[in-house]
């Protein structure tokens, strides 16, 4: 016979319940994830739908003149569906533990899904995390998650190591009134999950500290980087662009040093939303307007929200984004030029 918590899961992993519920969760193997099933409310179907279709090409003069906008940069925000995932789809015994903020949860088809500890064990396999499309489209170029908690910093060094990650951004302070992190690196070394994480190297650099560690498990070691950046204001965006940039460009270039079959980059703030949301958007962005010459914030920001609701949170930073890269275009045109 099952006990209720099986009862439970199995309920939760085989019924839809109710029709506001787009998708059923099934298990999934490590590294794979859920496409988008056919259980998708006329609600859902709309949201999907614009986001998939959302645009709008800015060139150089456009991009310099909307950035200037704030009227018609709200709007267009404010009409962007944020696609946040429904409680409902979660809702079964231990993953409110496992969640920052409990309306800031993971759309199901993007998931990352850890190595289950034991056949049928779902809870094991929950971490508030997804893979994101980098520039062009290419699959898990980015997860995005949220700040690990005490009670996720396990999990979070278990995706690290799944998803062979060579990069970890963070872009929130440990607390800012609250807290929106925990600080889940040691020192100097800790074996956490059976992963051996030991610092090696400590880069102090105005915006941003630099940790390089060594993580190693069953006989294997990588080196794994992480960008710290700290100069984002509470509550609010940054006063000013460059250092975003920077690293932005940093991020870019230890990417492309990274081995052929490292995984994709982590990017968390506290909920995994906003500041993360800036970071992905303005990077895929920076790509496309160095290679095509135009760029579509929209687009990109829409695409970002179809595989984590909440992408670039407030029309406060949309703004921000548009001004960011209203700033690399000049940079682009004067380097150029000379």
């Amino acid at each position: 016979c099952r006990s209720s918590f099986e009862t439970s899961m199995h309920s939760f992993l085989c019924v839809k319940r109710g029709s506001n519920v787009s998708l059923t969760l099934d298990m999934c193997t490590p590294g794979t994830t859920e496409p988008y099933g056919a259980l998708l409310s006329p609600r859902e179907q709309s949201t999907h739908e614009y986001l998939q279709n959302a645009s709008n090409l800015l060139t150089p003069e456009q991009l310099h003149k909307r950035a200037l906008d704030d009227a018609a940069l709200q709007a267009e925000f404010y009409e962007t569906p944020m696609n946040f995932v429904d409680p409902k789809e979660y809702n079964f015994p231990g993953v409110v533990r496992k969640n920052r903020y409990k309306t800031i949860l993971p759309n199901t088809h993007s998931r990352v899904c850890l190595q289950a500890k034991e056949e049928g064990d779902f809870l094991s396999t929950y971490i508030n995390a997804n893979y994101l499309k980098g520039y062009g489209g290419k699959e898990k170029a980015y997860i995005a998650t949220q700040g690990p908690t005490v009670n996720t910093v396990g999990d979070f060094w278990k995706m690290v190591w799944q998803e062979r990650c060579p990069i970890i951004v963070m872009i929130t302070n440990i607390e800012e009134k609250n807290e929106k992190c925990t600080e889940y690196w040691p020192e100097d070394s800790v074996i956490c999950e059976g992963i051996e994480i030991t610092v090696k190297q400590v880069i102090q650099a105005d915006d941003y500290s630099l940790r390089i560690f060594t993580v190693k498990s069953e006989g294997e070691e990588r080196t794994l980087r992480q960008y710290w950046y700290t100069s984002w204001p509470d509550q609010k965006t940054p006063d000013k662009a460059p250092p975003l940039l920077e690293l932005v460009k940093e991020v870019e270039e230890a990417r492309k040093q990274a081995p052929l079959n490292s995984g994709p980059v982590i990017v968390h703030c506290s909920a995994g939303i906003g500041r993360t949301g800036c970071f992905i958007a303005t990077s895929i962005l920076c790509q496309q307007l160095n290679n095509e010459g135009v760029v579509d914030i929209l687009k990109t920001t829409s695409q970002l929200r179809l595989d984590r609701g909440g992408m670039i949170q407030t029309a406060e930073q949309y703004q921000f984004v548009h001004h960011v890269l209203s700033l690399y275009e000049r940079l682009l045109r004067k380097t150029s030029e000379e």
